[in-house]
């Protein structure tokens, strides 16, 4: 018999009733430290007072009313996020998945508006991960990923990440964009390095294609900028965010410049709940946070900090870990043994980690995660790889 939940998920038997800061607590008293925050959603930690008190208020006050009317805290944080970035326009989603939709027609739109209908085709990279809609698995192509939802959405050409002159040869006059995580994030925690973002934006100026990036998980601090692009000192013209914008709540968001967004006219686009006041209050709270310098020169410190303790974390286990790859507080280790047995170990010990493609498993903790606490879950995975070394 089907359970009530449909089971497209393999759940750990975990069941958290209540989070403080860094920490998970289970419904038999267990207190797990939670390095994967929801998959990097709860940059400020659960329960942050701050969120807390952004959210209480203005449930208080309003809940819902629809993009039909203009919605002040919206409007505050589009403001910020345009102030901020490269963007001069900002639309609200739901979630990550939504803002990819968002952006594919966006690309597409945009050409067409300019007369170049037959401009469609949206280059993507292998290990990438646009979400679960028929447009983000058709740009992401596994067969993971795909296999049994055909007819896939046409339009998307995959080239091998990293692979550069697949890329200058995947280019043709259909070409609209290229999409790509500038650090992929369910792929294995594969870093673009950032003259390879240059030479990207460097080939869509060429060309004249618009340059997408998903910074859905690498994005809103997660680096040690408030957007991972920044570290290339490049922009893109269109980029989704999501996961840490709403700190917990549901948010997401596409920004774009004023070119890349010329084609959406009223009629184009909606959304029932994106952009609500719920929604925008704790976005709100989480920008003023999170793109403070002294926030940002902390998650740097602290990237630093457990980087380091990491290393040596896989200098002592050289049988169960390889290395340790990614950006910021976006850390993976590449496992040498199972990396959903590391995982498991590491229930055990009540440190909670995500496991990705390539045998990695993700370090994404709240960004304000104190140094005790790095202490505190580096000793917990020393103990995970102990206890599968004594198996």
């Amino acid at each position: 018999m089907i359970p009530s939940v449909l089971p497209t998920y393999s759940r750990a038997p975990l069941s958290f009733v209540k989070g403080e800061g860094s920490w998970l607590i289970e419904e038999d008293g267990r207190r797990f430290l939670d390095l994967g925050a929801g998959i990097a959603v709860n940059a400020l930690g659960h329960a942050n007072p701050a969120l807390v008190a952004a959210l209480t208020e203005q449930a208080g006050k309003l809940w819902h009313t629809s993009n039909l009317y203009q919605i002040p805290q919206q409007q505050a944080l589009a403001d910020k996020l345009v102030a901020l970035s490269f963007a001069d326009t900002v639309f609200f989603t739901n979630s990550g998945t939504e803002s990819c939709e968002l952006a594919v027609k966006m690309a597409r739109k945009h050409f067409y508006d300019k007369d170049q209908p037959d401009r469609v085709e949206i280059i993507t990279f292998t290990g990438s991960f646009h979400g679960r809609s028929s447009a983000g698995i058709a740009a992401a192509g596994s067969e993971k990923m795909t296999k049994g939802f055909g007819p896939l959405l046409p339009g998307f050409r995959h080239v091998e990440f990293g692979d550069h002159d697949a890329l200058t040869e995947a280019i043709t006059p259909t070409t609209a964009a290229i999409l790509i995580e500038p650090v992929q994030g369910e792929g294995g925690i594969r870093t673009v390095p950032d003259q390879c973002l240059k030479g990207l934006r460097d080939v869509c100026d060429q060309h004249g294609i618009l340059l997408i990036f998903d910074e859905v998980q690498c994005g809103v601090g997660r680096t040690g900028k408030l957007f991972a692009h920044e570290w290339a000192g490049i922009t893109p013209d269109i980029m989704m965010v999501a996961k840490g914008i709403g700190g917990g709540f549901p948010l997401g968001a596409v920004l774009a410049t004023e070119n890349a967004a010329s084609g959406m006219k009223p009629g184009t686009h909606g959304s029932t709940y994106g952009g609500n006041p719920l929604g925008c209050a704790v976005g709100n709270a989480v920008i003023d946070i999170i793109a403070s310098p002294d926030f940002l020169a902390e998650v740097n410190r602290k990237a630093g900090l457990i980087r380091q303790k990491l290393e040596g974390l896989v200098a002592g286990h050289p049988d169960v870990f390889d290395s340790v790859r990614g950006s910021g507080l976006m850390l993976g280790i590449k496992c040498k043994v199972t990396n959903s047995d590391v995982v498991a170990a590491g229930y055990d010990h009540q440190v909670i980690t995500v496991p990705a493609a390539d045998n990695v498993i993700r370090l994404l903790p709240p960004l304000n995660i104190t140094d005790d606490e790095i202490t505190e879950a580096i000793s917990r995975l020393e103990q995970a790889a102990s206890s599968i070394t004594a198996n």
